[in-house]
């Protein structure tokens, strides 16, 4: 197969496979991704807004690109309101897997401009916030805790992992745990309810089988069942590097076949069969050179399972 019409059909299933709808079963979440990359352009880092359908409420998870992913959804007839506003009162809160630059920038540089509210994360995430970001060494401090004075602009929201916590001024419920991002540093998975209905959003992670913990598979114990029940709408989970990256290389992060084994891992508990078509949102791509091709390329021929494979893109909805 010569490389333009390899690239043609994968740009064509990817783009069957983002717009594919099962038209039996009503959207329970909207989703607007801020930024949906994992380096390189600082315009386009990890940030997707999530609310109920019908609802203008909304939750950030992660803040690496805020202003330039709102001002594109404007433009793009997303939001009826202006680019100052959604930030200022749509978004009621962040879930912050972790405080890597690419996972809070935006958060840090719009701070000025936005309002009171939660910023929801484990204590080990908040606790680099609060001391290392949010002080007047490096920022003013706009938080409620930290460096005096404290402007309690954001309050921050400690989670529990054995604990459902209501996020503020919305319809949803988190629950919080804790993934390994290259050993001894932590990231974090949330688990997002609205009603009976459910989203699963994985900070960066490395995989269990290289990080030489047991993270993902008490994620997916947790998960099983709401998958085998189709209350699970999605799963958001990072591929960083294509399968080509070394493994001491990896950086706590993973490539399409580490990716892969641990669907397989969670189809283990679920059965294959309730794997099928399960929405599987990629984020956090890396796309230096032809990383980004290779990527999407392994991912497709590594789906065994069948799985909905969904490529996000900044400022353009999604809905499950």
């Amino acid at each position: 197969m010569n490389n333009f019409f390899r690239y043609f059909l994968l740009s064509f299933i990817c783009f069957s496979f983002n717009t594919y709808a099962q038209p039996s079963i009503a959207p329970t979440f909207k989703i607007i991704p801020l930024g949906v990359n994992g380096g390189l352009d600082e315009s386009n880092l990890s940030s997707y807004m999530v609310a109920p359908v019908g609802s203008n409420s909304y939750i950030c998870l992660d803040a690496g690109t805020l202003h330039f992913g709102i001002e594109k959804a404007v433009k793009a007839k997303i939001f009826n309101s202006s680019t100052s506003n959604v930030l200022r009162n749509y978004i009621k809160g962040y879930l912050i897997s972790h405080a890597h630059l690419d996972h809070i920038s935006g958060l840090i540089i719009n701070s000025p401009e936005d309002t009171v509210k939660n910023i929801y994360g484990l204590p080990y995430c908040l606790d680099i916030l609060k001391d290392k970001y949010f002080t007047w060494r490096s920022w003013a401090n706009f938080a409620n805790e930290g460096d005096k004075p404290t402007l309690k602009k954001y309050y921050y929201t400690y989670l529990s992992h054995d604990k459902e916590t209501s996020i503020q001024n919305t319809e949803m419920y988190v629950k919080a745990f804790p993934l390994s991002h290259s050993k001894p540093y932590q990231s974090t998975a949330f688990l997002i309810r609205y009603d009976s209905a459910y989203l699963l959003y994985l900070g960066d992670t490395g995989a269990d089988e290289v990080e030489k913990t047991n993270n993902l598979h008490l994620l997916w114990q947790q998960v099983a069942p709401l998958v085998k029940t189709k209350k699970l709408k999605g799963i958001f989970i990072e591929a960083s590097f294509p399968d080509q990256q070394p493994q001491n290389q990896l950086f706590g992060h993973l490539t399409p076949r580490l990716l892969m084994n641990e669907m397989q891992n969670l189809a283990k508990i679920t059965g294959k069969a309730a794997m099928k078509n399960v929405a599987v949102l990629i984020t956090h791509i890396k796309p230096s050179g032809d990383s980004e091709r290779q990527i999407k390329s392994q991912l497709f021929e590594l789906n065994t399972l069948q799985v909905h494979l969904i490529f996000p893109n900044q400022g353009e909805v999604l809905q499950l």
